[in-house]
């Protein structure tokens, strides 16, 4: 059957939207081990065109019995139906709750025919609502493959990042597709594959793992915690040695629907559910090997399969860093752009004359019926915010979690200090304070954006300035942590409340502190290269010769390697004759 014109219009445009979004965020995820301070850490990215920037912030609530909550799909608000409430939810801060529990997530495709239809809770539903019911990373899959279970799963496939103070887990997952009877009893469809298939795997202490937008969980131990889909109870969920968790028909389904034939313990989740294809690695995969290859000396070996050339010698869930990871490499990590790579985006012809490391949408494009790519690197522009979670078991909750969340594009953010139980979020950084559409002069994702629009347009003149204001504030919030947890500390032992009010202020004080410094910094930035010129300055300051009149400012111009292109383009059109 051919599909009447505007029908196949607007499924390729569907197709174009979704493609576009698979390949659209970043997680990292660290081990007590392998961090210098052993705390646990977990990345997150929300790179989305239509994701705002702002810290999302729900008290802790007792709810009345009948009490129900409300489901939104994350990608466009709508409701998609109600659930039962539970007698009492934590309080979460972003993806961070009370309990130093943390989640981000990454969002890969797989295969189409999975996606259930009928089902009722979203990816990012059940982030939030396993934040709400959960206090530790064990708690949080269990909370998670219970809501699928029972009311079916919304979205495509789904890699989380679970942290707490102790483990890192990475739950991968996909729907099972649509299948629909008649129900006798209550007249009305329901479906037979309700639920989803999955597999969470514990990072063993002392390594790293990392996810872009593509499954990674291959072969897995199958004798540990399985997840009974018919009598909804677990086997040996308490174990401490606990190493994967999974639903106990991940491969009896793959085998009813032909997608696998072998024997049991060669079955691999991702090249079973998630296909890998050339787009998967060099547009996912690579993102992963970029920041393993910050900390391992043998990612080489991988080169051809994150670049999409050898797409069978795959890289390792995790790996073992060469050194101990800090706050701020993960900070680092989420800046890179392949640099220092032969793909390095500053360095081709795309980045125009002033090295910048950003390619505009869509990430494939057309030429002469030929198709053609842009790379997709960790650092994106697209960002509505990011974070670092860190999680210590050493100090009590509310002091030892910390959000550190940006706003905005990774590279151009300042990643601020929030204690995960404060008890209230600043204006600049609230929900409700501005939105994508609607602009607010005082709200840090606006005010952050401001300064990286201004980066594309002279990105290597102009980022120096950037990074030196940028470093200035995340060291200073690095180097004040350690003296504001011992004051928090001492305060929790004589009175909790007054800790966390300690907490509060001093986050949402950096946090506006923060805002007004980029403020002033944009002002900053227009004044010195207004035109294109750049004016002297030192310190911050711009001179002026004895009289109080500004110095003439400097032209840059262009670099040679853009001058070339020029010639090449244009010939002789612009050679000015000899005398």
């Amino acid at each position: 059957m051919k599909l009447k014109p505007f029908l196949f219009a607007i499924l390729m445009i569907l197709i174009q939207i979704k493609a576009s979004d698979v390949y659209a965020c970043t997680n990292y995820l660290v081990t007590k081990g392998a961090s210098a301070d052993g705390s646990t850490m977990i990345s997150y990215a929300a790179d989305s065109h239509i994701r705002y920037g702002e810290l999302y912030f729900r008290p802790a609530a007792d709810w009345p019995e009948g009490s129900m909550v409300t489901i939104y799909d994350r990608g466009t608000a709508e409701p998609l139906g109600q659930i039962p409430q539970v007698a009492h939810t934590y309080q979460t801060l972003g993806f961070m709750n009370e309990h130093q529990v943390a989640i981000g997530e990454t969002t890969f495709d797989g295969r189409h025919e999975l996606h259930d239809t009928t089902g009722l809770v979203d990816y990012g539903s059940l982030m939030f609502l396993a934040l709400q019911r959960a206090k530790t990373a064990r708690e949080a899959i269990r909370v998670i493959a219970n809501l699928m279970q029972e009311y079916g799963y919304a979205s495509t496939g789904e890699s989380f990042s679970i942290g707490d103070p102790n483990e890192v887990w990475i739950m991968e997952l996909i729907g099972k597709g649509t299948n629909l009877k008649m129900d006798r009893k209550t007249k009305t469809m329901i479906n037979l594959n309700k639920g989803a298939v999955w597999v969470a795997v514990k990072i063993p202490d002392g390594y790293i793992s990392a996810h872009a937008n593509q499954a990674r969980i291959t072969t897995f131990p199958k004798a540990d915690g399985v997840y009974s889909i018919t009598e909804k109870k677990w086997d040996k969920i308490n174990e401490p040695d606990l190493r994967v968790m999974y639903a106990s028909d991940v491969i009896s389904f793959a085998r009813e629907k032909g997608y696998f034939d072998g024997e049991d313990k060669d079955f691999s989740f991702s090249d079973t559910y998630a296909p890998m294809t050339f787009g998967a690695a060099r547009f996912c995969e690579l993102r992963v090997w970029s920041m393993f290859n910050h900390v391992n000396a043998d990612m080489q070996q991988y080169w051809d399969y994150a670049t999409g050339k050898d797409l069978k010698d795959r890289m390792p869930l995790f790996i073992k860093p060469d050194r101990k990871l800090r706050v701020g490499d993960l900070m680092s990590f989420k800046r890179d752009h392949l640099n220092g790579t032969e793909l390095d985006m500053a360095n081709d012809a795309g980045a125009g004359p002033f090295g910048l490391p950003y390619r505009w949408r869509p990430l494939t494009w057309k030429y002469q019926d030929s198709t053609y790519f842009n790379e997709r690197t960790t650092v994106t522009q697209q960002t509505g915010f990011s974070f670092i979670a860190q999680m210590r078991n050493w100090l009590p909750d509310p002091i030892g979690g910390i959000n550190w969340f940006g706003v905005d594009d990774a590279g151009t953010t300042v990643y601020v200090p929030f204690y995960c139980a404060i008890s209230k979020v600043p204006h600049s950084f609230a929900e409700g304070n501005g939105d994508m559409v609607q602009y607010s002069d005082d709200a840090a994702f606006w005010v952050f954006n401001r300064v990286a629009h201004f980066a594309y347009l002279f990105y290597n003149r102009v980022m120096p300035d950037i990074q030196s204001v940028q470093q200035e504030l995340e060291q200073k919030f690095i180097t004040y942590t350690p003296a504001v947890d011992a004051a928090a500390l001492k305060l929790f032992e004589e009175n909790p409340a007054t800790s966390i009010e300690f907490l509060t202020d001093y986050s949402c004080n950096m946090a506006d502190m923060t805002v007004n410094r980029w403020k002033e910094l944009s002002n900053f930035l227009l004044v010195k290269y207004l035109d294109g010129n750049e004016k002297q300055e030192k310190n911050g300051e711009f001179l002026r010769n004895p009289w109080g009149y500004p110095l003439s400012p400097s032209f840059p111009g262009y670099p040679d390697r853009f001058k070339k292109q020029i010639i090449d383009d244009s010939g002789n059109r612009f050679l000015e004759p000899a005398p």
